[in-house]
């Protein structure tokens, strides 16, 4: 039987990413709009969201303004994707994720979400109390994505001859180099020509490409410490020269520049391109 509390270690994570998404969409100029994001968090807590801090680390608001800015970036660009012709959106590691609840899909649209089973327990229990109806066909998997879960999602529907949206957001970076590198070998496998690709590549290593600030600030934050433990590095190499090697055309996008076109602080002393999208 699937729990519906939101497990520790990285599905806790999800609250927290939850939480800088809830804050956000309670600004008057904010970039996105979340309508479930304090319902997560309320039901973690078993109680009303807490009020925004106000002793919050350096490492923490950088943090959240990258979650922020990545967060838009990718609305945006699932979006593009969408009315470009892909039909499917897969998003691995879905864990709070709602955009298949708050984006523009194009009629016809289908989402595909993938977690661990109490993650996809927690979430649905949660939308079922608030009501939630998404506007497009939506399927949740169950998975260990360290294991076979191209086969459960073809057998959910999935096809594979189809263009499809990929969101690989805040993953990779919480999985060793074989599995990341596994993880896109299946993502790779799966996808039709016009197919496109999103995601973060952050290293702890910050002698590598993707490498950020976040990263190096987190490092040293000890209310980021159980965060920390858990990154395992991800990709051992820069994801755009591994995926033109398979056929796709890669990018990285700084954030500091998205942040300024979205009106808001360039707050990186430093370029830091870990957003990568791709096209086949």
């Amino acid at each position: 039987m699937t729990s519906d509390v939101i497990p520790e270690g990285v599905g806790r994570t999800a609250i927290g990413v939850a939480r800088v998404r809830a804050l956000e969409s309670a600004r008057t100029d904010r970039l996105f709009e979340d309508p479930y994001a304090a319902a997560f968090v309320a039901a973690a807590l078993d109680g009303p969201p807490p009020a925004p801090r106000t002793d919050v680390s350096p490492a923490m608001i950088l943090l959240a303004h990258h979650l922020v800015i990545r967060t838009r970036f990718f609305d945006d660009y699932l979006t593009a994707a969408g009315r470009a012709g892909c039909t499917q959106v897969v998003v691995p590691a879905a864990g709070l994720d709602t955009r298949a609840f708050r984006l523009d899909w194009p009629a016809g649209t289908k989402v595909f979400e993938l977690d661990m089973p109490a993650v996809l327990g927690f979430k649905e229990r949660v939308l079922a109390e608030q009501g939630a109806q998404a506007p497009v066909a939506r399927t949740t998997i169950a998975v260990d994505l360290r294991e076979d879960w191209a086969g459960p999602l073809v057998e959910a529907g999935f096809d594979p001859a189809a263009r499809t949206v990929w969101l690989v957001e805040g993953l990779l970076v919480y999985l060793g180099a074989e599995e990341a590198a596994a993880l896109l070998d299946t993502i790779d496998s799966l996808s039709a020509p016009g197919s496109r690709l999103a995601l973060t590549h952050g290293s702890k290593d910050r002698r590598r490409a993707g490498a950020s600030q976040v990263v190096a600030g987190a490092e040293h934050a000890a209310e980021l410490a159980p965060l920390v433990a858990m990154w395992r590095g991800g990709l051992d190499e820069d994801p755009v020269g591994w995926l033109a090697r398979r056929g796709w055309r890669a990018e990285r996008h700084d954030r500091a520049e998205l942040a300024v076109g979205y009106g808001r602080p360039a707050d990186y002393v430093t370029s830091q391109r870990s957003l990568v999208t791709a096209e086949r």
